[in-house]
């Protein structure tokens, strides 16, 4: 049997299912019941965070009502209903596509209320396309919705967005991702540790299809029990217990400690700039946790990693954080253009774990009149 990936499967179906995005799912709602439907909409915002499939549960809404047949719902959601026209602009660039888009709008539905166009990546049209798209959109036909969806707004002409209403879906955060992540383990058959559901809520960056897509990858192996080690071993991501023993090894100005676990990190299987990426990302934790609270909702850490991260927070200060976010930073450029990599990085682990010695020295330098690290002695007069 053909498999189907969970971000297919747990699509959102109607406007009370959607995560993430519930004042612009309301909006469009009311709209219907109050007989406000505009003919163009613009949904903005990054990948995997709904525009589709909302654009998909507005035109079920519009064409699929209560009194309709079910198979008409199931086929608008499945993209293959005859008056609902889903296209894709990356594959279909040219004005002689937009054209034919224009003549058969004139046709009236066969079936439901409106005739809907999702226009997905609207921004990869040529400009031929959108000024042949413009003309229909200025005077469009009473039954003709264009939903036009992308993730780069400013690729899209200033005369084609003036004429839509223009919706911005928001990153989903990360505790609505692992809650729903929590549900579809369940649906699924299988149980989580909620560090790991945090975890993959996390990699995926606002973007519920992202998440769902890495809680395929680790439910692929068959296991009913989803652990944190289970994340390790499938995408490399490093254990928590080890980013934090190199963390206290530079709090503690102990480098030999920190070359240690940052090489048991490497062999792990995290590349150097990775390493580098996981400890700028802590130190940023570490800041944030220091300056607003423990309660902050600024750092999107669970309980156990934030207990582990407020333990840790003491140890430093926030300007010295600050420059370890720019140490980490700085060497991960560097990495791209070095031939000896390996050296470049071991010497920022033990300059991350000796930055305040470096700072004293620079003080005491400077207090004696030598200039700056590393500079020429001052010449006397």
């Amino acid at each position: 049997m053909s498999y189907t990936a969970l971000a297919r499967r747990y699509r959102s179906r109607s406007f009370d299912e959607v995560v993430g995005q519930e004042p612009i799912a309301r909006t469009l709602k009311n709209a219907i019941a109050t007989g406000r439907v505009a003919h163009a909409y613009l949904f903005c915002g990054t990948r995997g965070v709904g525009k589709t499939s909302m654009a998909r549960i507005f035109a079920k809404a519009l064409n699929a009502p209560d009194d309709q047949p079910p198979d008409v719902a199931e086929a608008i959601m499945r993209g293959q209903d005859t008056d609902v026209i889903e296209i894709d602009a990356a594959s279909n660039t040219g004005v002689e596509n937009a054209r034919e888009l224009i003549n058969n709008s004139q046709y009236r539905p066969l079936r439901g209320r409106k005739k809907i166009y999702i226009i997905d990546e609207v921004h990869m049209l040529s400009n031929a396309a959108f000024n042949a798209l413009l003309k229909t959109m200025e005077e469009p036909p009473e039954h003709v919705v264009f939903i036009l969806c992308t993730t780069e707004t400013h690729k899209v002409p200033a005369t084609i967005q003036s004429r839509c209403q223009r919706f911005e879906f928001r990153n989903i955060p990360t505790s609505e991702i692992a809650d729903h992540l929590a549900d579809v383990v369940k649906r699924e058959g299988a149980s989580a540790d909620p560090e790991l559901l945090h975890s993959v809520a996390r990699l995926g960056n606002g973007s519920m299809r992202d998440a769902l897509s890495l809680l395929d990858r680790l439910m692929a192996g068959g296991e009913k029990k989803l652990t944190p080690k289970l994340l390790e071993e499938l995408l490399g991501v490093p254990e928590r217990s080890l980013v934090d023993r190199l963390l206290v090894a530079v709090a503690d100005a102990n480098p030999g400690e920190a070359l240690g676990a940052a090489d048991e990190l490497l062999r792990r299987g995290l590349s150097l700039d990775q390493v580098l990426s996981t400890l700028a990302d802590q130190f940023r934790d570490l800041m944030v946790l220091g300056a607003c609270g423990p309660q902050t909702e600024l750092v999107e850490l669970s309980g156990a990693s934030r207990k582990s991260a407020l333990e840790i927070v003491p140890r430093f200060d926030a300007a010295a954080l600050t420059h370890l976010i720019a140490i980490c930073d700085g060497v991960n450029k560097a990495l791209k253009n070095t031939g000896a990599p390996r050296a470049i990085f071991d010497a920022a682990i033990v300059r991350l774990a000796l930055t305040a010695k470096f700072a004293d020295l620079g003080l005491a330098l400077a207090g004696s009149g030598g200039g700056a690290v590393g500079s020429a002695p001052a010449k006397k007069s």
